[in-house]
Parts: structure tokens; sequence; C-alpha cells
């Protein structure tokens, strides 16, 4: 009988009809996934994964030249590249149909939560960078306001993670009593109240004061610590914690 048995050319290739632009046709130092096997994942540029993640380019161009123009576009950023919409990653570049634009989407998420994976079972919150790295791939991408909650035991370990509120690009409405009857619920000793700016400027606002002040009274008189405020940008943070506003 003919031997069946896929090479690995054969795996990486397939078979049919090449487009201009198939992998058949690029130079060899053009072939991500073969560059992938024979030297892995860390010789890859950016640019590279990214047309592994596209499969194919277009009639005009290969999948790394269309992959290079993405980036491009976001320059080179890929926290930037995360928060592009799958409708517009449709629209605004010829070659990406809705199943590449999904493709991508879906790496994008599952860099972020290879992120935070695992951090809620191992963390004990010590400093307001804790904070920021536990909850810094929820929020970075985001184009709207979020308001995370962060409880905790009375050893600042963490018993849970929840979103208890989401609201336009300026702001959005933390409500105390939701947030304690979460705390009370969860038998929590502390509490850390997180959310981002979307602006990219961390500085609270009078709105945030109003919220920190608020909070603070509430957590005390139910004997609950409110340990700290953090807003979030893609690139730092503001604690109240370390300002001594808390």
């Amino acid at each position: 009988m003919k031997d069946k048995r896929m090479t690995v050319r054969d795996c990486i290739e397939g078979s049919g009809t090449e487009m201009p632009f198939g992998i058949k046709r690029w130079a060899v130092e053009d072939r991500p996934r073969e560059k992938m096997i024979n030297k892995g994942t860390e010789a890859l540029s950016n640019a590279e994964l990214l047309a592994i993640l596209l499969g194919s380019g277009s009639k005009k161009e290969s999948a790394v030249d269309l992959a290079k123009r993405i980036l491009s576009h976001v320059q080179n950023n890929l926290n930037e590249l995360g928060k592009i919409s799958i409708n517009s990653l449709c629209n605004q570049f010829v070659g990406i149909g809705p199943a590449k634009a999904v493709t991508i989407a879906a790496a994008m998420e599952l860099g972020k939560r290879r992120r935070s994976s695992d951090i809620v079972k191992r963390l004990q919150i010590a400093n307001s960078r804790d904070i920021y790295e536990l909850f810094h791939s929820r929020l970075i991408d985001l184009s709207h306001e979020e308001c995370w909650l962060l409880l905790m035991n009375n050893q600042h370990r963490i018993i849970d993670t929840i979103r208890i509120s989401h609201g336009g690009v300026s702001e959005t409405t933390v409500d105390p009593k939701i947030v304690l009857k979460h705390a009370l619920e969860k038998l929590a000793s502390a509490i850390v109240l997180c959310h981002n700016h979307p602006s990219g400027n961390p500085h609270p606002s009078s709105c945030d004061d109003k919220i920190t002040n608020k909070l603070r009274n509430a957590c005390q008189n139910m004997d609950i610590q409110f340990t700290d405020h953090v807003i979030f940008s893609d690139s730092s943070y503001y604690s109240y914690a370390d300002e001594g506003k808390i």
C-alpha cells in the first residue's frame, strides 16, 4: 500500500491549487510556520506570528505582508491591536474577513487570560503594584470604563474579583451599597476598588474622589478595611493608598 503518512511540510502546505501568494510561493524566510517548527516561537517576529493566525493573505499580498500592514496601523503595539473590534478589522483591512478577524480577537483574548491565569489562586496582595498586575489585562484594552471589586481576607489573600459596573467613555457608576453587599456575602475583611480611564490619564476626577470618600466611610461603619482605590491606564496607574488619600 502507498504510505499515507504526512511529513511536516505536508502538514504545513496542504494540497490543492495555490494562490499567487500561497505559502509554496513564499521565500523560505517568509514561511513563518516552518520557521516556528525549525527554530521555535521566539525566533518569529510579531508580524510572522500574526501571519500564522491569518493563515493566508490575498491575491495582492502574502499573509506576512498583510500582518505587517495591520501592525503598522497600530504602531506595532499589540495592546492597541487588542482594542480593535472584529467589525473594525473587517472594515479597515482588505484581506481580513470575519474568520480572520475572529481568530485575531480570540488570540488577543487568550493572551490576556494567560497573563492573569491562576494569579487569583496564588497571590497575596502586598501593595498597589500587585493590584495593578492582577487587573491590568482585564482593563487595558477597554474603550469604556469598568469598575472591579477585589475581595480579600484579613491576610490580604484574594477571595474573589467581581465586576460591579461598566459605563461610558468618561465614567461609570459605583453604588457603595452594592460594594458592601458583595463584601458581606463573601465575608471579606478588606476590599480594593479598581477602574480604568480610557482617556489614558490615570489621575482621579472629582467623581472618583467622592466615590472613594463614600466607600471609606461606609467600610468604616461595617468594620471592613478599604485598602485602596486604583485607577488604571494602559501603561500606568494611580493608587489612593500610595498617595496617602485613604
